[in-house]
């Protein structure tokens, strides 16, 4: 089951167009999924329980992706045998210059994830940089990515560029968030004021009565207009016309033939 957490007006969202929550049971040994086209944006994926993939690019539960689709690619998304999944798949606006770059893949595994413990709180940075932590992850559109746990009554303060767009979305329990302390509780999103005229804003999280995981996403908003219409992301219609196009006649390559330099394993 693949549950929308945002999607709606992108000119409130920018630079994110959608996230989707997918769980799944699989019962049985047939493989599911299959291969599909994307362009003009990013896809990031982040596996938060299971399997999936192909050998080129498996992911286990807390590894990362970021799939530059740009000009134009195929992947594979696979999922093979009996198994519960959950992912976190956000499509990520591309920066209008860099709308249309050589497709790239970075894949970040667990063990490679930036991660800090302190004071009840656990921090794992899969973009950007947050308390202390760098990812690796190169992003053409700035992008903080945090998976937060935060034990019962446990605070974390925390700086982020203020012009961002930023929401947490809670996967456990319940999150304090702001002097204000609104509550956030499982499965529901909290979106965080932009302010233009600061460079930072801060977050202040706690845990609540049986503490809480979350996941923050900020990005810096484009600015620009978008055209979107099933796996593609344009400038215009003229756009989504010549990719579809491109995809029937088969211009579009699998992500497995791109060169090596534009698979990055961190």
């Amino acid at each position: 089951m693949a549950s929308p957490v945002i999607q709606g007006d992108f000119r409130e969202s920018d630079p994110f167009i959608a996230l989707m929550d997918d769980r799944l049971t699989k019962q049985t040994d047939q493989p599911a999924g299959g291969p599909h086209p994307h362009a003009g944006f990013e896809t990031v994926s982040l596996l938060l329980e299971g399997e999936m993939g192909d050998d080129a690019h498996r992911m286990e539960g807390g590894d990362l992706q970021l799939m530059t689709a740009g000009s134009g690619i195929i992947h594979t998304e696979t999922i093979e045998g009996k198994l519960s999944m959950r992912l976190l798949q956000l499509w990520l606006n591309l920066p209008k210059k860099n709308r249309w770059v050589s497709p790239r893949v970075q894949d970040l595994p667990l063990a490679k994830v930036p991660t800090l413990t302190q004071d009840g709180a656990e921090i794992k940075v899969y973009s950007g940089s947050l308390a202390g932590l760098t990812s690796p992850i190169q992003n053409y559109t700035p992008l903080l990515i945090a998976d937060i746990r935060l034990q019962p009554g446990a605070t974390t303060v925390q700086h982020i560029p203020a012009s961002y767009t930023a929401f947490v979305y809670v996967l456990e329990g319940s999150i304090q968030v702001g002097d204000e302390a609104g509550e956030v509780h499982q499965d529901q999103v909290g979106w965080l004021n932009r302010d233009s005229t600061e460079p930072v804003s801060e977050l202040r999280l706690a845990g609540g009565k049986t503490g809480g995981r979350l996941v923050l996403y900020a990005g810096e908003p484009q600015g620009d207009p978008i055209v979107s219409y099933g796996p593609f992301i344009g400038d215009t219609q003229d756009d989504i016309r010549r990719l579809y196009q491109e995809y029937r006649q088969g211009k579009m390559n699998h992500i497995a033939t791109v060169p090596a330099s534009q698979r990055i394993l961190w």
